[in-house]
């Protein structure tokens, strides 16, 4: 008899957009299910976010013997057509509520973009981030500014990579140099 710990699993991190089997867990856990086991979720919300793959994953259990239950909606969906019904169109809901999250996230980027901000990600060599903007770097643009004199000179670019590192710290690939000069 397994114990009751590991009747339970837990996905932390992991968006209700991705599919059921492609989850880590999830995977793993459709694989063990067998025909007569319960299969509890806490909120549709968290178990799907995209109403093919509800549907697509709640078809597949039921012709396995598997019952599905939401906490949320009241119980098993896989038993009766108005289960069936409720969980369709829920789940429907939540695809549109995932829509409508991407989209406002897209707004707001967007109005953060126009204002300036710093959105995240790498920050090229030559600039800082202050106060969520991206500014110049003087130091840095300094620097830049004499590896172009220095290519202007005809220098190579392993050799401006290698002068960089040896003067400045700073390690940059021959091929990374080409992109500020």
């Amino acid at each position: 008899m397994k114990s009751l710990l590991e009747n339970f699993i837990t996905e932390k991190g992991v968006s209700g957009s991705v599919e059921f089997h492609k989850r880590p867990e999830g995977s793993k856990l459709y694989e063990k299910l067998e025909s007569g086991d319960v299969l509890v979720f806490s909120k549709l919300d968290r178990a799907f976010r995209n109403t093919r793959n509800a549907l697509n994953t709640l078809h597949e259990l039921k012709e396995r013997g598997i019952s599905v239950h939401f906490i949320d909606l009241g119980g098993d969906v896989t038993n009766d057509g108005i289960g069936s019904v409720i969980f369709t169109i829920l789940s429907a809901f939540a695809t549109f509520e995932r829509e409508r999250i991407a989209t406002r996230i897209r707004e707001v980027k967007q109005v953060q973009k126009t204002e300036g901000k710093f959105l995240g990600g790498f920050t090229r060599f030559g600039f800082k981030v202050e106060e969520e903007r991206l500014i110049k770097n003087p130091n840095e643009q300094a620097i830049i500014k004499e590896m172009k004199t220095m290519r202007r000179r005809g220098m190579s670019l392993r050799r401006i990579s290698n002068w960089l590192n040896k003067t400045h710290g700073v390690t940059m690939s021959h091929s990374t140099v080409s992109t500020f000069v």
